[in-house]
């Protein structure tokens, strides 16, 4: 599904967007213990937008001025989710505290499920009642980087529009990148430009219920082994876990939890990962090209997907991979090793029935690699009034030093 290759870039530059918003920042943390709580969604209510607190728990929310008055519901697995007036936020420093949730769930509460494997066949059987059976017209920000062990040597960013297909359609969605920038640290990487071929489509794919084909194929089926895990809560609903696991273990192999909604067995999140015990398999997939005297190989591949529901259908919202390489070298005492971490969050969407907009855009192909455009990074007002994932700590300390480096030449 992912893989790496290692060739050379050009670049390009957007213009910035001239719509008027209002930014909010903040926090979203555990009421225990005051820990930011990652990857929790933050929805504007009667709207479509919509964003994602990075690992540390921060956030930003750009929203048009003329819904001021509206309400965001802010929710993650495994807390209470919590609906706040917009006039709680603050430009800065805004905290949201969400309790732990803690309540036993019943086998009443969770209806009737006994089979673990008979319910994620009907969660594939009702793919078509229970998710979007309209195309729309997605937009997305997506964020690349690359690490050599503990230093950022390569950050990718990007607004992506996503022409996303009806889920019980074969098309493939379409995108197109709006915006976007990178930089990458060339020195840092020594001799070896480690790059990611797929750009916005690693994390695209992740979409197990329009994608089934990498994961939950239905002819596959029998081949994995699935079990009842300790049932949760999810935007408070009801939520059954199956733990999944490939019985073949020969080839790489995934394993991971569905979580599904108990009530109409939607898929609504996913977590699972690739085994790559097997070295040479696993870089038979994943590496298409690499310097002479060296071995690539993956050591850890680890997915995730969320969905969220609008009118009685769900989507894809999110995804996020995980990836790490080893690089060996034949005359080197020391291996290298890369952490390559790609994520996409849906920050607005729209039912989009025509087909103009294909026709008024780049389409991108499937087998990109984001290009270089250092000057993004100069320009504070590069994303206009389009959602992003704020920065980690240390992803937003390697682009003040990009900006400082640029500002010194």
């Amino acid at each position: 599904m992912l893989c790496t290759l290692f060739i050379s870039l050009q670049s390009f530059a957007f213009q910035p967007s001239e719509i008027e918003y209002v930014e909010y920042k903040g926090e979203v943390v555990n009421a225990n213990n005051g820990r930011g709580i990652s990857s929790a969604y933050l929805s504007l209510n009667n709207s479509n937008i919509s964003t994602i607190t990075n690992a540390d728990g921060k956030f930003s929310l750009k929203v048009p001025e003329d819904l001021i008055e509206a309400t965001v519901t802010i929710s993650v697995l495994g807390f209470q989710s919590k609906t706040l007036p917009l006039d709680y936020f603050k430009p800065e420093e805004t905290v949201i505290e969400l309790e732990e949730t803690v309540e036993e769930l019943t086998e009443v509460s969770l209806y009737k499920a006994t089979n673990a494997s008979l319910l994620v066949k009907e969660m594939l059987a009702k793919k078509d009642d229970n998710y979007l059976s309209d195309q729309s017209l997605m937009t997305s920000f997506y964020r690349e980087t690359i690490k050599k062990g503990w230093n950022n040597v390569s950050l990718s960013e990007a607004v992506v529009k996503i022409f996303k297909s009806p889920y019980n359609s074969n098309k493939k969605d379409l995108v197109s990148l709006y915006k976007a920038r990178k930089s990458t640290d060339y020195d840092k990487l020594d001799t070896l430009a480690l790059k990611l071929r797929g750009g916005p489509f690693n994390t695209l794919y992740l979409d197990m219920m329009k994608y089934t084909e990498y994961v939950l194929r239905p002819e596959m089926m029998n081949s994995y082994d699935f079990k009842f895990d300790d049932a949760t809560k999810i935007n408070d609903r009801y939520t059954y876990v199956v733990d999944f696991r490939e019985m073949d273990q020969s080839d790489p192999w995934y394993f991971g939890k569905l979580f599904i909604d108990a009530e109409t067995s939607t898929l609504v999140k996913a977590e699972y990962s690739l085994n790559v015990d097997d070295r040479d398999a696993a870089a038979a997939m994943f590496v298409k090209k690499k310097p002479n005297g060296s071995k690539v190989y993956p050591t850890e591949l680890n997915y995730q997907v969320d969905y969220a529901q609008n009118n009685g259908k769900w989507h894809y919202a999110y995804g996020k991979a995980q990836m790490d390489y080893v690089v060996n070298w034949k005359r080197k005492i020391f291996n290298s090793k890369y952490k390559i971490n790609t994520e996409m969050v849906v920050t607005d969407w729209q039912a989009y029935a025509g087909n103009d907009w294909k026709k008024s855009v780049d389409l991108i192909n499937p087998n990109i690699v984001m290009v270089d455009d250092v000057s993004g990074f100069y320009d504070s007002e590069f994303w206009g009034s389009n959602n992003i994932i704020e920065p980690e700590k240390s992803i937003q300390n390697a682009i003040d030093k990009i900006k400082r480096k640029m500002n010194d030449e």
